[in-house]
């Protein structure tokens, strides 16, 4: 039988906020079994890059990583959000670890490439996952806490985005043995068919669903990649995804993401 694993990822926003975060933490570390938090923090990096001057520059809403933002967001995302977070699980009774992806080499990137013309800079595309070294810390007890962040395996950082960085944990973990739930938590209460009804929740969505939503445009902008390595990660042998709200991670709500 396969052990049992629930990664969830938790965006910038829900990080930001204080009492959001507070019961995602003590629900997170609720699950039964060995438990894996990926984590946003972009808006923060955002705040303390404003506070040095350094302008924030943004295309379709993904970040341009130029070389002064590539050390606010190493310091920001591997620093302070990352070990808040570990500080946090661990006065709650949970023994935590602080990870970016060059930390036992657990998460090899390329820097991407220009895509339409545009330099996003020190953005790393996720080559490899190492799922046989994230096991070891899972096997000592341990829950990883992994920031956005890469390596190349040249000696450089890579900005990653974290949603891509739970679904390539997550087909790691599931190639490694393991039987995986992945939950991208935020916060909405799942996909919604009306952005604005927050009871439009859709139950559940498959690769056809999701190319029928995509074409008439129930499904846009942002959550569009979000969906698309949900469906990568069942693809690659992740047993569920769930997209749903912070303050539900108990696997009972959100959408269901399928064949």
């Amino acid at each position: 039988m396969k052990n049992k694993l629930t990664i969830v990822k938790v965006g910038g926003a829900v990080v930001e906020d204080e009492a959001q975060l507070t019961q995602l933490l003590r629900d997170f570390i609720a699950i039964e079994g060995p438990k894996i938090l990926v984590h946003g923090g972009g808006r923060r990096a955002t705040k303390v890059a404003e506070r040095l001057g350094i302008e924030t520059k943004m295309v379709d809403g993904r970040r341009i990583t130029d070389a002064d933002m590539l050390e606010v967001v190493t310091m920001v995302y591997g620093g302070l959000v990352n070990k808040n977070i570990v500080a946090r699980l661990q006065a709650l009774g949970a023994d935590a670890i602080g990870l970016t992806g060059a930390d036992a080499n657990i998460l090899l990137s390329a820097k991407r490439p220009l895509k339409k013309g545009i330099d996003y800079g020190f953005v790393g595309d996720v080559k490899k996952a190492n799922g046989s070294k994230i096991a070891h810390f899972i096997e000592a007890n341990l829950i990883p806490v992994v920031a956005p962040l890469t390596h190349d395996g040249e000696g450089h950082m890579l900005n990653t985005n974290a949603d891509t960085m739970a679904s390539e944990t997550a087909k790691a973990m599931a190639a490694a043995g393991f039987d995986v739930t992945l939950i991208f938590a935020f916060e909405k209460p799942g996909v919604l068919s009306n952005p604005d009804d927050d009871n439009s929740v859709i139950k559940s969505i498959t690769h056809t669903d999701f190319e029928a939503y995509k074409a008439d445009g129930t499904i846009s902008g942002g959550m569009l990649p979000k969906i698309e390595n949900a469906l990568s990660a069942v693809d690659a042998g992740v047993k569920r995804v769930i997209i749903t709200k912070a303050t539900a991670i108990d696997g009972q709500h959100g959408t269901i993401i399928s064949f």
